[in-house]
């Protein structure tokens, strides 16, 4: 196959995508003939840079090529890591291509305004020489694995929250309410359904020493920056009564530390917790593509971990994101939406009347009844994950995969690991050799994810 005058070999094709272009693959074939040094430098919180060198080609002929390679990174590390603060360093036309790419008017407009709003600062694109790339300055955050005394775990979800009161990380009690924070305007419903849950918990222990809350959305310094939790409340509200909505919340409680961090790093530190091991990437595939991250210290990073918005297919036609506007994202490949896209390809006629969770279910009946239709939908979204893991691993140093979500439950998720595995092996020996992948039952990673909330605080 030829792409922007890169050759790329691809041995594992999907069943029901033939024209899928790999980033990964095509990533390594342009890197064959890239010599020019070029670094990419992206800012975040706390003045953490996070730094990829790589190279190009800065020639008339392969200009295209470099553009979209540079532009494809540069999203795949934002919406891993984070940031407000781009540099482009090694080559100005390029780095004018990604500063008007990625301005408050041009196609990652999404983009900016988003990394605008997280950061608290306004989004830009630098250009520097080579020579004066920004020093990496990485610091991961050792939350977690605190079992001492008496704690709350607490996991706000989209439609229930769960609370535990753990003692000597032993869960003594757990309570689980169904709730409807999505589809409510009024933060005071979420206040007070937080609270409650947080009393409920402290009232069966003899006190509380610290309070550990796993949540849904991207939280710095204990703040809540964006969240699909609060997505009816106003922004005059959401500035006045969310961005410190747990800390006033838990100070109800007493003046006990407290931690809140993304329900993906906490699900990754279950994992972590429970294989007793690191380098942990833990992916949800349900309403869209959830993630979190353990690194080598069996820290949490404090990275975006955002991969529903990482780009994995460079196919022209791939289908859009209706929030970013572009095009072949991780949450058409990796959630319900990707089981969605395929139904058809694969001659599965789904009625309109049915919910996107429904229409997920009814591929899963197929599936059940063995019909070779749904297993080649099953096939498709595994080969897909083989090939998006040696992407990942551009970023993310992993040894453990934990799959999880309402996409990898049931038979459909031993294919999906079955296919990723076969096309590691043949297409990314290494990286096979390396990781391993994971379906933990849903029954421990409940219990594992109350227990790894309410760890996250250290206290004196």
């Amino acid at each position: 196959m030829n792409f922007l005058g890169i050759e790329i070999n691809i041995k594992n094709v999907p069943v029901l995508d033939e024209t899928f272009i790999p980033l990964a693959k095509f990533n390594s074939a342009f890197l064959k003939t890239a010599k020019e040094p070029i670094s990419i430098a992206i800012e975040r919180n706390n003045e953490l840079i996070a730094v990829y060198d790589t190279f190009i080609h800065k020639t008339d002929e392969m200009y295209s090529a470099d553009c979209f390679y540079i532009e494809r990174l540069v999203k795949l590390l934002l919406w891993a890591k984070g940031g407000f603060k781009v540099y482009i360093c090694g080559d100005k036309k390029t780095a004018n291509y990604i500063k008007e790419t990625y301005s408050k008017d041009g196609k990652r407009a999404f983009d900016n305004k988003f990394m605008a709003r997280v950061y608290e600062k306004e989004f830009e694109v630098i250009s520097l020489p080579y020579y004066e790339k920004p020093k990496e300055n990485e610091l991961s955050k050792p939350l977690g694995r605190h079992l001492d005394g008496c704690r709350i775990g607490f996991d706000a979800g989209g439609s229930d929250r769960k609370v535990s009161a753990v003692i000597d990380g032993e869960a003594i009690y757990s309570e689980e309410v169904v709730w409807f924070p999505k589809t409510n305007e009024d933060p005071d419903y979420h206040y007070y359904g937080i609270l409650n849950a947080l009393k409920s918990a402290a009232s069966k222990m003899p006190r509380v020493d610290a309070i550990g809350i796993s949540s849904a959305g991207i939280y710095i310094n204990n703040r809540t920056m964006v969240a699909s939790l609060f997505l009816k409340v106003s922004d005059e509200l959401f500035n006045k009564k969310v961005k410190d909505i747990y800390i006033r919340a838990t100070k109800e409680i007493g003046d006990i530390p407290i931690e809140v961090a993304n329900d993906g790093d906490v699900t990754a530190l279950a994992g972590a917790m429970e294989l007793e091991d690191t380098n942990v990437l833990g992916i949800a595939m349900g309403t869209s593509e959830a993630a979190g991250y353990v690194d080598k210290d069996g820290n949490i990073t404090g990275w975006l971990n955002e991969l529903a918005f990482v780009p994995v297919d460079g196919q022209e036609n791939a289908m859009i994101d209706e929030w970013s506007g572009d095009i072949g994202c991780g949450v058409k490949y990796f959630s319900q939406d990707a089981v969605i896209k395929l139904a058809p390809r694969a001659g599965i006629a789904l009625s309109e009347n049915l919910s996107p969770a429904g229409k997920l279910t009814e591929v899963q009946k197929l599936l059940q009844k063995n019909m070779l239709c749904a297993i080649k939908i099953y096939e498709t979204i595994g080969c897909y994950l083989g090939h998006t893991l040696s992407l990942y691993a551009c970023v993310y140093d992993i040894k453990h995969i934990l799959l999880l979500g309402r996409v990898m439950s049931g038979e459909g998720g031993n294919i999906i690991i079955k296919v990723a595995r076969q096309v590691l092996e043949s297409e990314y020996p290494e990286l096979f050799e390396k990781i391993k992948l994971h379906l933990p039952d849903e029954k421990s990673r409940r219990v594992g994810q109350s227990v790894a909330a309410a760890s996250l605080p250290f206290r004196d």
